[in-house]
């Protein structure tokens, strides 16, 4: 065995030990052990496994054990053997038995690859070498966590907000939805005091319509809350078509930025039998979306289209996307409008500003090395070790419970009085007292009742459970990390290392390029047209609409922007915490940075040198020091 499999052997051998020692909940312990064994009794995931159709618990510890045993083997194979699937077993008076429902038993959902973050790599930093510091707990100082209650009610009123335009989500457009929402946030007090993940916030230190669910990193409060890369396109091979078409140029093929839609105010898993369904890992029916037309003979099967407008939108493309689609439509757009390159490098490529001076422009430049093939590959390449490097995470290290879950320990509470099944075994004291705690902070802040009048409004059970945009709630396999937000980051950190990130928005002209500014460039966004008021129709067929910001878009805060809106887009659909997305952007970063700090090293003439802002506004060299 070679040196570098042994060392991964071992990492792996240490992580299953720490996961054999979180098996078995410690019930009787105290202090600091007591909450660790409440987060892991309470915070794990058990997705996929059977579940008690009351109470939407986990049916048997010894299931959970089992699990973990099939992770820490790191084969595929143990998953079947070993582990009872909760399609093909369910809880009856009690007890765990067989399925006997044929097509709940065929219809089941596989977890997504558990045992991919064991493997290593031969570029850049294996699986286990990138990490993630614990998430939010259930318990801080004893006491229920303010940050873990301030991301589930981020999530609630994410669900609240669903259908409401993204251009309420800007300084002077809050619509009164937006506004309650922004007043319920900093009524939880969290904002004022962050002891967690920062996030940002307005002129008067609190969260407002400009920064809340915005993300953290620098550039992403400022002009629409869409980054321009999920709506623009680029010129075709004539140069005769506009960026405000949202058709993005791949070579002589065009794709559509506009989305199928959604139906509005049509949410998932509100039942309790429903969401138990779920947990069990039974594949649901996918989701509805409207019609391109009112006829049916005329829709053709087609749903409607148009540009991301809402976060049931944005949902919708996160639900969907080809996991570094987001980020290699970017580089198209980018490459499509001749965006100069990073400076350390740009002559190299033989497109950058030394290319347009007859004094400066060589005769030989990049292509396969230094140009658009070269980035091209790399910020794919890196999609793939982010994915498996964030497995060794959900899987093997944190096995954190998906906000779903999380929300539906909050109705188990609320059934819990309703019933009165306090004092009961069917029900743990210990977490009726904790999650009693989060019940009571987000009934206060007014949260549940936006709740409440959210299922009203929808013809909905008023249930606490959190309405999902997916039928089958979040995918099989944990939270924390995430694997959209890892992605981003490691996609985006490629994007910022090769391309001039100061560069700016602008129109010139008749051209709208990122450019290095010069005197006479005028700031420019794109947003989506206006929606109807009932939000349930559609535009057909028109473009972009053009604004002029107070200040210019910068291609660092449009990238950054870029990889929160991926990220919180999944937020948005019910299926991820802020943390997910905060730390799991992070360690794509490195993974990227890893990647590129090794290729420079081989390059051995022509130095490689490039600089890049990190997502916490620092800078990182890369190249020759």
């Amino acid at each position: 065995m070679s040196d570098r499999r042994q060392e991964a052997y071992a990492i792996r051998l240490e992580a299953a030990e720490l996961a054999r020692s979180r098996d078995y909940p410690t019930h009787h312990a105290n202090g600091d052990e007591q909450r660790y064994a409440n987060d892991r009794y309470f915070m794990s995931f058990t997705k996929g496994l059977p579940h008690d159709p009351h109470t939407g618990l986990l049916a048997e510890a010894q299931d959970f054990v089992e699990f973990r045993r099939a992770i820490d083997d790191g084969f595929i194979d143990p998953f079947t053997d070993r582990v009872r699937h909760g399609a093909r077993y369910k809880v009856e008076n009690g007890a765990v038995v067989p399925e006997t429902d044929a097509q709940l038993t065929q219809s089941f959902r596989q977890w997504e690859a558990p045992t991919a973050g064991v493997v290593y790599e031969l570029q850049g930093p294996d699986c286990q070498a990138v990490t993630m510091p614990p998430a939010p707990p259930l318990l801080a100082n004893n006491q229920a966590n303010p940050e873990l209650i301030f991301e589930l009610s981020e999530v609630y009123e994410l669900a609240v907000l669903r259908d409401q335009p993204f251009s309420a989500f800007e300084t002077g457009q809050a619509t009164s939805q937006v506004s309650g929402a922004v007043d319920r946030l900093n009524a939880l007090g969290y904002v004022q005091n962050q002891t967690g993940r920062p996030r940002k916030v307005g002129s008067q230190g609190k969260l407002d319509a400009q920064t809340v669910f915005r993300g953290s990193s620098p550039g992403v409060e400022v002009g629409p809350y869409l980054s321009q890369f999920l709506l623009i396109g680029n010129p075709d091979l004539s140069g005769g078509s506009s960026v405000a078409d949202g058709q993005i140029t791949y070579g002589a093929l065009q794709i559509d930025q506009r989305v199928p839609v959604a139906t509005p105010k049509r949410d998932y898993m509100t039942e309790m039998a429903d969401y138990v369904l779920v947990q069990r890992g039974i594949q649901r029916p996918r989701e509805s979306y409207v019609p391109a037309h009112p006829d049916p003979a005329k829709a053709l099967k087609r749903s409607a289209r148009r540009f991301i407008s809402t976060p049931r939108d944005l949902a919708t493309y996160v639900h969907y996307d080809a996991l570094y689609e987001a980020y290699l439509n970017a580089c198209i757009i980018l490459l499509g409008m001749g965006t100069p390159f990073d400076p350390g490098f740009d002559h190299l490529s033989g497109v950058g500003a030394a290319a347009g001076m007859a004094a400066t422009r060589r005769h030989a430049g990049g292509f396969a090395l230094y140009g658009g093939p070269h980035i091209l590959n790399l910020v794919t390449e890196v999609a793939t070790r982010a994915l498996k490097a964030v497995r060794f995470q959900k899987f093997n290290s944190h096995i954190r419970l998906r906000p779903e879950a999380l929300a539906a320990r909050v109705e188990l509470v609320r059934l819990a009085e309703e019933k009165g099944w306090l004092g009961q075994d069917r029900v743990p004291d210990t977490l009726v007292q904790h999650i009693g705690a989060y019940k009571t902070a987000l009934d206060q802040a007014g949260t549940l009742n936006a709740l409440r009048q959210l299922a009203r409004d929808n013809g909905a059970s008023e249930t606490y459970l959190l309405p999902m945009a997916f039928p089958e709630g979040s995918p099989m396999h944990p939270a924390y990390g995430a694997g959209h937000a890892t992605v981003a980051g490691a996609c985006v950190t490629i994007l910022k290392a090769f391309f001039d990130t100061s560069a700016v928005m602008a129109k010139t002209q008749d051209a709208v390029t990122f450019k290095r500014y010069q005197t006479g460039d005028q700031p420019i966004a794109f947003r989506a047209p206006a929606l109807p008021e009932a939000h349930d129709q559609v535009v057909p067929d028109c473009n972009l609409v053009a604004s002029t910001p107070d200040e210019f878009l910068t291609l660092e805060g449009e990238l950054n922007k870029l990889a929160a809106n991926i990220s919180i887009g999944r937020n948005m659909a019910g299926v991820h915490y802020f943390s997910d997305y905060y730390d799991s952007l992070r360690m794509g970063e490195q993974i990227a940075l890893g990647i590129l700090e090794e290729q420079a090293l081989t390059y051995a003439t022509d130095p490689f040198v490039l600089s890049v802002p990190t997502f916490d506004g620092d800078v990182v060299r890369i190249g020759r020091r």
